[in-house]
């Protein structure tokens, strides 16, 4: 299970609106789905020579530039750094095979939907999960589901799941605050992993900031592993995609 695997599933399971090669570049438009979608990324060694292409494209899509850093771009994050790009949003990859994580949650607790309910939506919302994230859950091809949890009468929390090459990835978790160490987000992988197994996953991936202290905290306490990182480089005096 590389982190070439898990980038590859990423790209798949949500998707950018578009995609242009660009020179040495894949350019994304995200139509404001957030920087997963938004930034560029090399396909192949470039050169300072080759940032003002990226640059001018991604502006002519009315994004800020922005550049995803995976493992093996070790010399464009340097050359980025020297150009004042900094540092934001290191991400961690987590993975696990199937057959370790789909454990029947209690009874009538936690579904597996598509298409979302509007409880998930709003819930989604709540969690700063607007219309422009929902569009990409939307353009996913299928095999795709979302998850719905809850304690007792109360809706708990959701998240989306999509399938490539094996690999069932988690996106979108969100359980909301009254419910949150409750147990809600492990139901949550669960009922995905029982999912992604019956419609013929391998594995199950999730994502999450590092600074996201409770989704981490969450992964590493079902014993997924951290498969790989990436993180982000934005202009320092520029606003996040």
């Amino acid at each position: 299970m590389t982190p070439q695997h898990l980038y590859a599933v990423t790209d798949a399971t949500w998707p950018a609106a578009a995609t242009e090669t660009v020179g040495p570049w894949t350019v994304r438009d995200g139509q404001g789905g957030g920087k997963r979608v938004s930034a560029a990324t090399a396909r192949q060694p470039v050169t300072p020579d080759d940032l003002p292409m990226a640059e001018s494209a991604m502006q002519a899509l009315g994004q800020t530039p922005l550049f995803m850093i995976r493992q093996g771009d070790e010399a464009l994050d340097a050359m980025l750094a020297d150009r004042g790009y900094a540092v934001i949003d290191p991400v961690n990859l987590y993975v696990a095979p199937v057959a370790d994580l789909a454990v029947p949650p209690p009874h009538a607790t936690t579904f597996a939907i598509w298409e979302p309910l509007a409880i998930q939506r709003d819930m989604w919302a709540e969690g700063g999960i607007g219309p422009a994230r929902l569009a990409v859950m939307e353009r996913a091809a299928p095999p795709k589901t979302t998850i719905i949890a809850r304690d007792g009468q109360r809706p708990a929390a959701t998240a989306f799941v999509g399938i490539h090459d094996g690999t069932a990835m988690i996106h979108a978790l969100e359980v909301t605050p009254e419910c949150r160490r409750h147990g809600i987000g492990k139901r949550v992988v669960q009922q995905a992993a029982l999912w992604a197994q019956q419609n013929g996953a391998s594995h199950v991936a999730a994502l999450c900031t590092q600074a996201n202290t409770g989704a981490n905290a969450l992964y590493a306490a079902l014993h997924m592993a951290l498969a790989g990182q990436y993180h982000y480089r934005i202009k320092e005096e520029a606003n996040p995609t």
